[in-house]
This record gives C-alpha cells, structure tokens and sequence, in this order.
C-alpha cells in the first residue's frame, strides 16, 4: 500500500525529533531569550556580587596571612639572633670564669707547691744535718777505732806501748795528710 505523496511528507514530519522541528524554532527562541534574561538579572544581582566578596575576601585573608607570616618570620629570625647573641654571651662568659679559675688555681697551685718545696727544703736541710752529724759520729768513731787499731799494731809490732792520745794524734796526722 503506498501512501500519496502528500501523506508521505505528514509522516515524515511527524518523524523529526521535536526540538530539530523548524515548527518549534519560534517558541523554542522565545523561551532562550527569557531564560538567559532571567538567568543574567539572578547572575548579575546575586550570585556574582557574593563570589566578588568571597573572591575579595579570600584574597583580603590570604594578604593578611602571608602578611602575618612575615611578621612571624621577621620575629622568628629576630629570636634566633637574640639566642645565637647570648649563646655567643654565654660562651664568653663561661670562658672568662674558666679563666679566672685557672688563673686562681694556677695561683693555689704555685703556693701549694712553693709550701710544699720550703718543706721539702726544710726536711732536706734536717735530712742533711742528720746526715752530717751521723758522718761527724762515725768519723770521730772511725778515729776512735783507728786510735785503738793502730795503738795495738804499734804494740804487737814494736813492743813498744803508747797512750790512746798519743795514737789519735798519728791518726789525725795520717788523715789531714790523706
């Protein structure tokens, strides 16, 4: 069954996709035109001016924190030179009173020792007296002894007896000439 050409051109009018239909172009521009419009006025009147203040805000904030943060910075390096001053202090300090106590133990330390030396020098001195006066005894008891050995040589030898005076006497005259 085949449909008059003009039957043919209905149904394939009413075939096309609605909004494609160039029936509808005229309503379909008509509803653009008052929904852009409507769309513009709510854009420009409400929802462009609070993204501006938020927009303008966010960039006043973001300012005010980077600015807060210099200072901070400013203030952090200012801390760090005021530390590193008196760390630097600190030390100078600590090596002027390590100093000071060497130089008063250097101080301590020589009085000790000079007390202690004259001590020594004491006890030497004594130690020497001591020795000099056991040698005087030794020596005056080597005379003795040698008085009395060389009185009994002279009489086992010659039969000849002489004095204990006379013997210390030949005994001196034998060591000043020794």
């Amino acid at each position: 069954m085949a449909l008059a050409p003009e039957q043919e051109g209905a149904e394939a009018a009413s075939g096309v996709f609605p909004p494609f239909d160039p029936t509808y172009f005229p309503s379909q521009l008509f509803w653009l035109a008052i929904s852009f419009v409507v769309l513009y006025f709510a854009l420009d009147r409400f929802i462009l001016p609070k993204l501006k203040t938020t927009i303008e805000d966010r960039r006043d904030r973001i300012a005010d924190d980077l600015d807060e943060a210099a200072k901070a910075k400013a203030d952090a390096e200012a801390a760090g030179e005021a530390y590193e001053q008196s760390l630097a202090e600190a030390r100078a300090k600590a090596h002027g009173i390590a100093a000071d106590t060497r130089a008063a133990l250097d101080k301590e330390l020589a009085k000790e020792s000079a007390a202690v030396e004259a001590e020594l020098a004491e006890k030497q001195a004594a130690a020497e007296a001591s020795i000099r006066a056991a040698k005087d005894k030794a020596f005056a008891e080597v005379r003795g002894i040698a008085a009395t050995a060389t009185a009994a040589a002279v009489t086992a030898l010659a039969n000849v007896e002489i004095s204990d005076d006379d013997a210390g006497k030949a005994v001196d005259g034998a060591m000043k000439g020794a």
